[in-house]
């Protein structure tokens, strides 16, 4: 029986070393041009995820880039647009070379999302607006996307004679 335990994988480890916002811009289009910003938005939210490895053994980065724009739901008028990279530094073990790449886009963001989500809430507020409160993203849905596009693209279009 101490056999059987002995070749069971250890279990996939993962701890947050740290997280930073590595580039962020907030434009205040409204207000720019002076006008008060009391109309209905309509909030577009477009989310890339990026990862790589560090120098360090066992230590990866994960990026969420997030590309938000406000308009107005009557004029279509930009009100705000919000664009940051929020990075978290993982130090992973355990975790198979085959399953390396789902796991650093897909759990890796989501145990940094919550914090990013209230940078955006914060900045959005402190921009002069109610705070926007971003609803889960479902990283497993937003990978297998992304894996279908890029076969998609992979695939020699099919031409007819």
């Amino acid at each position: 029986m101490a056999e059987e335990q002995a070749t069971q994988p250890a279990a996939p480890q993962m701890r947050v070393l740290g997280q930073y916002i590595r580039d962020m811009s907030f434009e205040n289009i409204v207000s720019q041009k002076g006008a008060a910003p009391d109309v209905q938005p309509d909030v577009q939210v477009q989310v890339n995820l990026d990862a790589k490895k560090r120098a360090q053994e066992n230590q990866y980065e994960s990026t969420i880039k997030l590309n938000v724009t406000s308009k107005a739901k009557e004029g279509d008028s930009v009100l705000f647009v919000l664009e940051i990279e929020y990075v978290g530094m993982f130090h992973i073990e355990n975790v198979p070379d085959e399953q390396m790449h789902p796991f650093l886009l897909i759990e890796c963001p989501r145990m940094i999302f919550p914090f990013l989500r209230r940078v955006v809430s914060d900045v959005t507020r402190d921009g002069g607006f109610p705070p926007l409160n971003l609803e889960n993203i479902d990283f497993v849905s937003l990978y297998r996307n992304e894996i279908a596009r890029r076969q998609k693209e992979a695939a020699p279009s099919e031409t007819i004679n």
